[in-house]
């Protein structure tokens, strides 16, 4: 495609579903909660949020409404190359902040951590590949994590694959083979899950390929959802469909999760996306629901530098019930705080710095186009 064709207007973001947005606020505020009682309880059945990793897949499953409604009527006119710039300054920010967060974390801790017994290359190779994307599982003091110092970069991973997958093959396929796709990705939730016993794989290198599962089923289904039409008016409102979504990080953990995942992951999710679509949102929580929604990749992307001082500090002074409930409290309303002077100060003016030197470019390119026609 000739770039002189690109404008800056195709470029331009369309109206949000206020409801969605806010209801991504709710499961990255989940996340978080999961993340500091995954400390206290590593059973996960004695957790009272132990379905908290699910907000993963509800994250997938609107991500893939939401780039089928922002990008199938408009993609093949903007190019693939401006659709990856697109989710670049859409996200890497944060990929790059919550890195660096993660080493600071790593390297000054005050309540533990070992950073001298590693070597200072293996340093900067992890945190290189923490920045760039690249799964590199080999920090013991980080759980071996994929991303060694930003865990949840796991998602983000799988996040860029999708969108890659999406630019070149599913912008473009019919709904029926859309629908072969996730039919065949719901039987290989189905099989990670029985496997398994549980679907809270994907963020370590033994259980990479859980995440590719988990991220094909959920980002098809919310892009067929959109391509579907399968919008459900209703009058729960984002108070309702709030409570509905909390549930299901509530249902307790067990031996029977191998089914409970799968059922909660191929219909409940799916279900929410269509109702939050079509949900009315009453005048009075707008604000709240456009707040929700800012701040939850800004949330989800740097709280775990913090998760990580906390773990240290928990695991080595084992403070009582009543401190340790002040702790977590305190803890949460300081990664929310945190979260957003991230956004403010740093991830709102990046991209947007981002965004105007592209379309300044683009308007250049169309500017000189008319021209050499003219000429």
């Amino acid at each position: 495609m000739d770039t002189n064709q690109t404008s800056p207007t195709i470029l331009q973001t369309k109206q949000h579903f206020e409801i969605l947005d806010g209801l991504r606020g709710v499961a990255a505020l989940a996340v978080v909660i999961f993340h500091f009682m995954e400390w206290v309880y590593t059973d996960l059945s004695k957790n009272f949020i132990g379905h908290g990793f699910l907000a993963v897949d509800f994250f997938f499953c609107l991500s893939g409404f939401v780039i089928g409604y922002a990008y199938d009527d408009r993609i093949a006119k903007m190019g693939v190359l401006e659709f990856f710039k697109s989710r670049i300054i859409r996200l890497h920010p944060l990929v790059i902040a919550g890195s660096v967060l993660g080493l600071l974390a790593f390297l000054f801790d005050p309540f533990g951590g070992d950073p001298e017994s590693y070597s200072t290359s293996k340093i900067i190779l992890a945190f290189l590949c923490s920045v760039l994307l690249i799964p590199f599982p080999v920090i013991a003091d980080r759980g071996f994590n994929l991303f060694s110092f930003n865990a949840p970069s796991w998602s983000l991973f799988w996040e860029y694959i999708a969108n890659i997958v999406y630019a070149f093959v599913l912008c473009k396929i019919k709904r029926s083979y859309l629908i072969l796709l996730t039919i065949i990705s719901a039987m290989a939730i189905c099989f990670v899950s029985y496997r398994s016993g549980n679907l809270l794989g994907g963020w370590s290198g033994p259980t990479f390929w859980d995440g590719c599962a988990r991220i094909s089923y959920s980002f098809l289904a919310g892009l067929l959802i959109y391509r579907s039409n399968w919008i459900i008016k209703n009058k729960l409102g984002f108070v309702g469909l709030s409570i509905l979504l909390f549930l299901a990080f509530l249902i307790p953990f067990s031996t029977w999760s191998w089914l409970t995942e799968p059922l909660i992951v191929l219909f409940f999710f799916p279900l929410l996306i269509a109702l939050g679509a079509g949900a009315n949102l009453t005048s009075g929580l707008k604000k709240v629901c456009v707040f929700s929604g800012k701040i939850s990749y800004p949330l989800y992307m740097t709280h775990y530098a913090v998760l990580w001082m906390f773990g240290n500090y928990y695991t080595n002074h084992k403070p009582g019930n009543m401190q340790l409930t002040f702790i977590i409290i305190a803890g949460i309303i300081l990664v929310v705080g945190a979260s957003y002077l991230m956004m403010v100060l740093y991830d709102i003016p990046v991209r947007k710095y981002l965004n105007d030197r592209r379309n300044d470019r683009l308007a250049k390119q169309k500017a000189d186009g008319v021209l050499s026609q003219q000429d």
